[in-house]
């Protein structure tokens, strides 16, 4: 596969806008096909899905599914976007690095008590109306149960819910995977354990090593091997080796899901899950953070061919179209996300989605000055006690 599209080196605000707005538009492209295989997404569409698409089950999104009365298609972000924005917002109050008390104290409540346009139920309300139910563990947990922060997302289902809403964490950490990480895992404690809460802290590394000026597809998962532990770096490892010998995207998708399906806990059938999924180990991983990877090397850094291969790859596709779009877009920053899919993605979701980048973009640089300040301080510091 040759891409001949070029980029110019985008700044910092530059990746913060097109890794959220990338995210956006990843998910919702994503949305509609979820839970489906690429077979059936082919079956259902004509082939392949090349933008947005309307609801699977037509005009009867709202009863088809009643797990899921949600009406995804038509260009509407999902709970990734609705949760990541949410993070943001929590980034504007504190205006500095965030922990899992921070999560407590003012995630939970913006969940609880802060409404919000919410696309696939076509009505303004709270948050917690809309996440499923391993988010609405957050709120169970630390509103209600009071449990303490950093202990509180043990005993959740272990799947992608936190590391689908970490890329703030890796911006606010730009060209710092390593801090990325660390303040990654500490956000993503009251919601999730195991390699759930790993890949929270991978994703955030990999968005902040998309932020290095030169960074390509291939760089960005070499940081992740070097941070990630246990089944969810076998995982990433695997998928990586099958990705980088696949021409395009097409032929990516069953060596792909043959490459992770070792490591996978859901099995084959995406709607019935095994009676091993989602349990704490050591040796497994989620499957969407190295889908993810694997087509952003398979798309060399190209964010359309990067968010279609993992729409069309299907499963927890817009989970997969989120993180993909995220580091597509930070690597190449905003001018490489379609505005043919990202603004008909605004006006159907009733979002501005550029406002959550410029306000990131903002607490990001103020809190480089505080690290700086920090950082100095420690040093005199430092030296005054090797004198």
């Amino acid at each position: 596969m040759t891409l001949t599209t070029s980029y110019t080196t985008p700044t910092l605000e530059d990746r913060i806008t097109g890794a959220l707005v990338g995210a956006a538009v990843g998910d919702a492209l994503g949305g509609p096909v979820e839970g489906y295989s690429p077979e059936q997404i082919v079956e259902r569409h004509g082939g392949r899905v090349h933008g947005i698409v309307g609801p699977w089950h037509g005009a009867d999104w709202r009863t088809a599914r009643p797990v899921a009365p949600y009406h995804k298609g038509d260009g509407h972000i999902t709970d990734d976007t609705l949760m990541t924005h949410a993070l943001i917002r929590v980034y504007e109050k504190v205006r500095d690095h965030l922990d899992a008390y921070a999560i407590a104290d003012h995630l939970v409540p913006d969940l609880v008590s802060r409404p919000v346009w919410i696309p696939e139920l076509e009505a303004e309300t709270i948050p917690l109306h809309r996440i499923f139910l391993a988010e609405k563990w957050l709120v169970a947990r630390l509103h209600y149960g009071h449990v303490d922060p950093r202990e509180a997302g043990t005993g959740n289902i272990v799947n992608c819910g936190a590391a689908m809403y970490m890329a703030p964490v890796g911006l606010v950490n730009a060209a710092n995977p390593a801090g990325a990480y660390t303040e990654a895992l500490e956000v993503a404690a009251p919601h999730q354990s195991s390699y759930g809460r790993e890949a929270a802290g991978v994703f955030a590394a990999a968005v902040a090593a998309a932020c290095v000026p030169g960074a390509t597809a291939q760089s960005v998962v070499e940081v992740c091997l070097s941070l990630a532990k246990d089944g969810t770096r076998a995982a990433i490892e695997a998928v990586a080796e099958v990705a980088a010998r696949q021409p395009d995207f097409e032929s990516a998708l069953a060596p792909l899901r043959a490459a992770i399906a070792p490591f996978d806990t859901v099995g084959p059938d995406y709607r019935a899950p095994s009676l091993a999924a989602r349990r704490p180990s050591r040796l497994h991983a989620i499957e969407e953070l190295p889908i993810a990877l694997g087509m952003l090397l398979v798309a060399r850094g190209d964010f359309r061919t990067a968010v279609l291969a993992s729409v069309n790859y299907g499963r927890d596709c817009d989970s997969i179209a989120t993180m993909a779009g995220a580091l597509a877009g930070a690597l190449r920053g905003e001018d490489a996300v379609p505005a043919a899919w990202s603004k008909p993605v605004a006006e159907a979701s009733r979002l501005d989605l550029h406002a959550p980048a410029r306000a990131l973009a903002a607490v990001t640089r103020e809190i480089h000055a505080r690290d700086r300040a920090r950082q100095s301080a420690h040093h005199t510091a430092f030296e005054a006690l090797t004198r």
